[in-house]
């Protein structure tokens, strides 16, 4: 989808009342992107949250997705980024 297609598709979503728009399925080509979230952030209102969704492998790419603007994240990797920061909690 083009940038404009996607934030139409947000206010839509937005407009219909519901609480959460979801940046991907996790099931296409490409999963979550910061670009995306900061997108969505800059064009919906603060009563509707985004959640980043695919492709979420490492801890820097959750901190970059909440610093976006994300506010839950979709992941099946969710073990290992716990193992990884944890791992990283133990090196500070």
């Amino acid at each position: 989808m083009t940038d404009e297609e996607k934030v139409h598709a947000a206010k839509i979503v937005e407009r219909a009342g519901a609480d959460f728009v979801k940046t991907s399925t996790g099931f296409g080509l490409s999963g979550a992107k910061v670009e995306d979230v900061k997108l969505l952030r800059a064009n919906l209102s603060r009563k509707v949250k985004i959640k980043a969704a695919g492709g979420i492998k490492t801890v820097q790419q959750l901190i970059e997705l909440f610093e976006a603007g994300a506010e839950r994240i979709g992941t099946s990797s969710s073990i290992k980024l716990i193992q990884e920061y944890k791992s990283l909690l133990n090196k500070s």
